[in-house]
């Protein structure tokens, strides 16, 4: 966040148009051809919004479906989203108000002699955490809570000025600075606008209030637009930190002005008036034309939310350089930069990807945010595709690299979230606060916002992408009115129940994520057998669906044993343990008494599989499946052993012991203890 770009953001603050459009077209035909549209802000079907509103969308191939439509019920999910809205939205709003952010705002007028405190972001703090409430309201009204947000949006627009501008960093002193090209760097005004205007949009679409939502609109009318973008009378941009890319093309969505598209198209572009060394262009990921990039790389977070807005652009624009980018992009998050949890970002300096195939274990930076980011992208490319390798990848992240980042009271935050942990070096990983307090209300917003990513709808049926008790109350795209429920265990058992209910016999196509991890899956439709069943791939079932269809889904739940690559070297030699969707971890505290963890190795001599035994344990973090299996300790090589010795061809003599497994969301919420995900095998 600061300008040496390797610095991470904990150490500071501790201390639309394509390449070839642009190039065809003259700027100032560009301005005055579609930035002096009319906008369209009015918008009766708000509460019909999901996460993201593509209804009119040309490029999108699936729709989602509004938050309120789901509720997610007694389960995994459920439980985890009552401790979110009862526990962490409200003490993170007093953890807010105790550090300064809400005085940022009052001092402003009057109403406070503090002084500013925080990052230059601290802004956004604010904004994710009224996102976060939007999506909670958006599932249920909570007065108390929604009179609490209504009284700081209050406070926060009091401060607008004239122009428009909202920003509690860049008054006074400090005015002169605004969207100086050298501030956009690292000055986070539009990353802060960006954040104001989701949280503006998610809480007009719970409660119908526009008042956040119109102070984001004026400070884009009356200040951006006016005296930034291309051509000569305008002032150029540098995103800094991708988010408002993605935050103007929802804004476009939910007004219908297009100027907000296409302003959101020209920062995707870059701007080449604004100079800065080739490093910055890796590090910020921005400020030359997104359909350049071949790789992910530098800031993690800044690589993601970049991904999102550009697949944004894509999906009302449908330029094709964009989707080719995109899809080079997420072959090399997949095949060479993603952890096996779902979390992105590799090294702690610059909080940044780094090279293919490296992932380190014990310094992994994992950012929660990173994880939340590479959801929102694979939420998107979703959209776009119907392809179910992005529900795989948003599943993965969901259910360990995000779900990991808030300790299971709702309390405690992740910022890192590393494979292997050492407490011996004094690192706190879980806190309350955290001075930039990106991921807390970051997390906080996601899990309010859950039931909108279960579903989808297409021009021919509906869409299934997570399990979990609930139920759906919509209609298909013909206008049919369609009621959904599942019952299940997941992902502690792999049995699904299925009803599906439409308000009268209709025809269309029921489309049954099969995860990439299930095999032997098996599916039947009213006690038939359904063939072609392929993990990684949407089952279609069309038929003429009437009230009392059921399907009835049995995943093949087995532990599975994975290996790395050859060329992630610090996972030679080892396995990682996953059972459904959930990776699991080591902790030392559950190992037999006198077994250090860094000593045992799993015994896959007699097969992996076979080998594990499976307990779910009620009085274990909050109730889990518990995973033994037989390993070995190896006293020669082992901590008590020298650095060095010479090498033998065979077995060592190793003592046998059990070794207990728990989901990797859960570590570090009893004690601080070693962990690891990634254990060396037994050799042969």
């Amino acid at each position: 966040m600061t300008k040496q770009s390797q610095i991470s953001r904990r150490q500071f603050v501790g201390t639309a148009i394509s390449a070839a459009a642009v190039g065809s077209l003259p700027m100032q035909n560009f301005l005055a051809s579609s930035w002096g549209d009319t906008p369209n802000t009015s918008n009766p079907d708000w509460k019909d919004e999901g996460v993201l509103f593509v209804d009119k969308s040309p490029y999108a191939k699936l729709r989602n479906v509004p938050v309120r439509a789901v509720t997610i019920t007694q389960g995994f999910w459920g439980a985890r989203r009552e401790i979110n809205v009862d526990k962490s939205i409200p003490s993170m709003e007093k953890l807010l108000e105790s550090n300064g952010r809400m005085n940022n705002y009052l001092r402003l007028v009057g109403k406070s002699d503090a002084q500013q405190h925080g990052p230059v972001y601290s802004d956004s703090d604010v904004y994710k955490w009224t996102e976060a409430v939007g999506f909670a309201l958006q599932s249920g009204d909570r007065p108390e809570l929604r009179a609490l947000t209504d009284k700081i949006i209050k406070e926060v627009v009091a401060v607008q000025e004239p122009s428009g501008y909202l920003n509690t960093y860049y008054v006074g002193d400090h005015a002169k600075e605004r969207m100086d090209p050298d501030v956009q760097r690292w000055g986070h005004e539009l990353y802060n606008l960006g954040h104001m205007i989701q949280g503006a949009i998610a809480y007009y679409r719970a409660t119908g209030d526009r008042t956040l939502l119109d102070a984001g609109i004026r400070f884009v009318d009356g200040y951006l637009l006016p005296n930034f973008g291309p051509g000569a009378d305008k002032k150029p941009i540098f995103s800094g930190h991708p988010e408002i890319e993605l935050a103007l093309v929802e804004l476009y969505r939910t007004t219908g002005d297009k100027r907000y598209l296409e302003f959101a198209g020209y920062i995707l572009q870059g701007d080449d008036r604004i100079k800065v060394p080739q490093r910055a262009y890796v590090y910020h990921f921005c400020g030359i034309p997104f359909t350049s990039r071949t790789h992910l790389e530098g800031h993690a977070v800044r690589a993601m939310y970049a991904c999102c807005g550009a697949t944004d652009y894509y999906l009302e624009t449908g330029d094709p350089s964009y989707l080719k980018t995109l899809n080079v992009l997420w072959d090399d998050l997949v095949s060479a930069q993603m952890y096996v949890t779902g979390g992105v970002g590799a090294r702690s300096q610059g909080e940044a990807f780094g090279d293919s195939y490296e992932l380190p274990n014990f310094t992994a930076y994992g950012e929660s945010c990173a994880a939340i980011g590479n959801m929102m992208w694979n939420w998107r490319m979703l959209t776009a595709t119907g392809d179910a390798k992005y529900a795989d990848v948003i599943e993965r992240a969901l259910y360990n690299g995000i779900n990991s980042g808030m300790s299971l009271d709702g309390t405690l935050y992740c910022y890192r979230n590393p494979l292997a942990f050492d407490p011996s070096g004094g690192d706190q990983i879980r806190n309350p606060w955290y001075d930039t307090t990106c991921c807390p209300p970051n997390l906080e917003r996601t899990f309010a916002s859950l039931p909108g990513y279960f579903y989808s709808t297409s021009k021919d049926g509906l869409y299934l992408h997570l399990y979990d008790n609930s139920q759906l109350d919509w209609h298909l795209e013909d206008g049919t009115s369609l009621r959904v429920v599942q019952k299940t265990n997941y992902p502690w058992d792999g049995t699904a129940e299925i009803a599906v209910t439409p308000a009268k016999p209709t025809e269309f196509t029921f489309y049954l994520r099969i995860p990439g991890w299930s095999n032997g899956t098996q599916v039947a439709v009213n006690g038939k057998p359904i063939s072609g069943v392929t993990p990684g791939q949407y089952l279609a079932l069309p038929r003429r669906w009437s009230p009392g269809d059921e399907i009835h889904v049995k995943f093949g739940m087995t532990p599975q044993v994975i290996e790395a690559n050859h060329r992630v070297v610090e996972d030679y030699g080892r396995v990682a343990v996953q059972r459904g969707p959930l990776v699991y971890c080591l902790e030392q505290l559950d190992q037999p008494e006198g077994v250090a963890l860094y000593d045992v190795s799993m015994d896959l001599r007699h097969g992996p599989a076979s080998q594990f035994q499976e307990e779910f344990r009620s009085d274990v973090l909050g109730g889990i499946v518990m995973l033994k299996h037989m390993g070995a300790v190896d006293e020669k090589s082992g901590s008590g052993g020298g650095l060095y010795y010479p090498y033998t061809p065979n077995t060592p003599k190793a003592r046998q012991v059990e070794l207990r497994f728990i989901p990797y969301y859960a570590w570090a919420n009893r004690a601080g203890t070693p962990m690891q995900v990634w254990t060396p095998i037994l050799r042969a």
